[in-house]
């Protein structure tokens, strides 16, 4: 067995134990693996061992994986979630299912336009990315801002609003950790309830939250899609610009 398919297994387990704690089913929340800086190999080795969905950090990287895999592309799931420029949304609209990192309208628009060009594709799915730390090194949007941004982005074609993703600031306090995410939490249940009546929110239902050091705590605030990069594959031995 590999280590990937190793580290799997172990994943998943902990996925499992966090949510029987906070009494959730533990088919409510998937698991994204963070493949970026990792080669193809590894990817399909993640593959083999029952993973579909996969996160990318970096366009560029993203977009030649998910060519170098073509012959696979039915049976996986592509999911953009670093910060996008507005030069680079032609080629994520053109080859991504997922977007998380939508922190201004205009990526949104651009992404609209762009994806209507691919009549094949289905509507592109997004979340609003939120700041929720307020740290001035991450991309997002501050908690008050959020409602109208996903007002706005649910307007526009092409494009599915599903939700909300949030990368706190890093700490190993659990208590700090879970009331980041529980702030995320509550503008999502506050901005899906005021919503209630409007079919263009129909499919607002994710909360992408929680990496590696803090899946626990995400899954304790509601978290229904944790990213998992090197509880998976490993260690990167090195970071992409």
């Amino acid at each position: 067995m590999s280590k990937i398919t190793t580290n799997l297994m172990q994943v998943k387990q902990r996925l499992e134990l966090a949510a029987l704690a906070a009494k959730r089913d533990p088919e409510d929340i998937k698991l994204l693996a963070v493949s970026k800086t990792f080669s193809t190999r590894d990817i399909e080795e993640a593959m083999h061992a029952g993973q579909t969905a996969f996160g990318e950090n970096y366009v560029q990287e993203g977009v030649q994986k998910i060519e170098q895999l073509s012959k696979l592309r039915p049976w996986l799931e592509w999911h953009f979630i670093g910060p996008l420029q507005s030069n680079k949304t032609r080629d994520v609209a053109e080859h991504f299912d997922w977007v998380h990192s939508i922190d201004r309208l205009k990526i949104a628009e651009r992404l609209s336009s762009q994806r209507s060009e691919f009549a094949e594709l289905e509507d592109l799915q997004v979340c609003v990315q939120i700041n929720v730390s307020k740290e001035e090194s991450k991309s997002g949007i501050s908690l008050e801002e959020v409602d109208v941004l996903c007002d706005a982005v649910s307007k526009l074609p092409n494009i599915a609003l599903r939700g909300l993703m949030a990368i706190p600031a890093p700490t190993s306090d659990i208590n700090e950790q879970r009331q980041a995410f529980s702030a995320v939490r509550d503008c999502f249940v506050s901005i899906k309830a005021k919503h209630s009546h409007d079919l263009k929110f129909d499919f607002f239902d994710t909360l992408s939250m929680g990496m590696s050091d803090d899946m626990e705590a995400a899954i304790a605030e509601g978290s229904t899609m944790v990213r998992i990069g090197s509880a998976i594959f490993g260690k990167r031995d090195k970071i992409k610009a």
